[in-house]
């Protein structure tokens, strides 16, 4: 059975960068306030003009030219967003639209924190179904427009933006895959304490409930996923948490016991960009060649529907 491999990546985030000096004149809050608590300075939000396919098109064009593909190469659409407002033509189609592609296949995923991890998984099943070999898996998310910005326990929390990975046929992996088991799940009995409801749809989300829930009962499923690929967490490069709090992600990767792999903590600069936040934080990991080609990386994503997904992939 051919295996798969994530060939390149990209990401693209909006130009106007929020500050916390900036939400601290907009809300009862500060930047100490804000840093103690989640560890969040900075994100990028969208205008009026920035549709969330745009910030999806960007990240995609970005990854094909590293991957030296044109869009005619590409036979599959995954785009992984919680923020797509229209039912039809699909976050996907409009990709593909933006982007020229021929006539892919197009889907979008829902899984909202999750949903990358969950598309990556998809995309490398129907590669090895025989049902595609070359696939844009996005994560595009514009927080900014379902965030209440008079809610300082939600709107410090939040940014926009896009990330994507090309996905490819891989017959030479062997029992090494490019694209590792995944392991993935939800605690459907908790899925209301991470919301996006409403007309217009509104974030919310129970912020203690979902902090024990990922500090205790991921940790032991991250290391399944180490165990399933055939990794150790000392042997792991990387780990690419979603980035949805900084006091969540630190407890987590030294529970999961990757004590020789870089974290990523793009969360600090950007926010919780809910699906955009993995592939975002490691495409940014291998701009600045943190990250050694082939190393073994840990992707995890959990959060809303209180689910959660993750493999562990060889680094582009």
């Amino acid at each position: 059975m051919t295996g798969s491999r994530v060939l390149a990546l990209g990401h693209y985030q909006p130009a106007k960068v929020l500050t916390n000096q900036d939400l601290a004149a907009m809300v009862d809050t500060s930047d100490e306030w804000i840093t103690s608590r989640v560890g969040i300075r900075t994100r990028h939000v969208g205008g009026p003009d920035e549709p969330v396919d745009e910030l999806a098109a960007h990240a995609a064009a970005k990854a094909l030219a590293a991957a030296g593909l044109q869009p005619a190469d590409i036979d599959m659409v995954l785009v992984a967003t919680s923020t797509a407002i229209d039912r039809s033509p699909s976050m996907s189609a409009r990709v593909a639209a933006r982007l020229g592609l021929g006539s892919p296949a197009v889907m979008d995923i829902n899984v909202v924190c999750s949903g990358f991890t969950h598309a990556l998984a998809t995309a490398d099943h129907a590669i090895r179904a025989g049902a595609a070999e070359r696939v844009l898996v996005i994560g595009a998310d514009k927080m900014g427009d379902i965030v209440d910005w008079t809610d300082r326990s939600t709107c410090v929390l939040m940014g926009d933006g896009a990330g994507a990975a090309v996905v490819t046929a891989d017959p030479g992996a062997g029992d090494r895959p490019g694209i590792g088991p995944v392991l993935w799940g939800s605690v459907p009995g908790m899925g209301n304490a991470v919301r996006i409801e409403g007309t217009p749809p509104r974030f919310a989300q129970e912020g203690q409930s979902v902090y024990r829930w990922a500090t205790t009962q991921l940790p032991p499923i991250a290391r399944k996923v180490c165990e399933r690929a055939g990794v150790t967490p000392e042997e792991l490069a990387a780990v690419v948490l979603h980035q949805a709090n900084l006091r969540i992600i630190e407890p987590v990767a030294r529970k999961i016991g990757a004590v020789n792999a870089v974290i990523a903590k793009d969360v600090v600069d950007s926010g919780n960009t809910s699906a955009a936040s993995i592939p975002m934080a490691l495409s940014k990991l291998v701009e600045r060649g943190e990250v050694e080609s082939g190393a073994p990386v840990l992707l995890f994503g959990f959060g809303g529907n209180l689910s959660y997904a993750g493999q562990v992939i060889r680094c582009p």
